[in-house]
């Protein structure tokens, strides 16, 4: 599909791993990604593991389903040596 960008997503989420993450709603005042950047599109996305040193930077896919995701396609930095991070919650 089409790569989206849009300033206005953000999104909480509760997903541990390296895996694809699993969406729980918009935070307030903003927009969530499928409503944002639509599902099957590809966007830009940080994620920041509040509380701790552990972030990611990179390009992921929106997946509108029962439980929307965002997956992590390809890791632009982290604090993992520029590679997936092991979020730990």
């Amino acid at each position: 599909m089409a790569l989206v960008i849009n300033d206005r997503v953000k999104e909480t989420s509760t997903t541990t791993g390296l895996g694809t993450f699993d969406l729980a709603g918009a935070a307030t005042g903003f927009e969530g990604f499928v409503a944002g950047i639509a599902t099957g599109n590809t966007t830009y996305y940080t994620i920041f593991n509040q509380g701790t040193t552990e972030w990611e930077v990179g390009l992921g896919t929106v997946t509108d389903a029962a439980t929307d995701t965002l997956s992590r396609d390809t890791v632009i930095s982290s604090s993992n040596s520029d590679g997936k991070v092991d979020f730990a919650g």
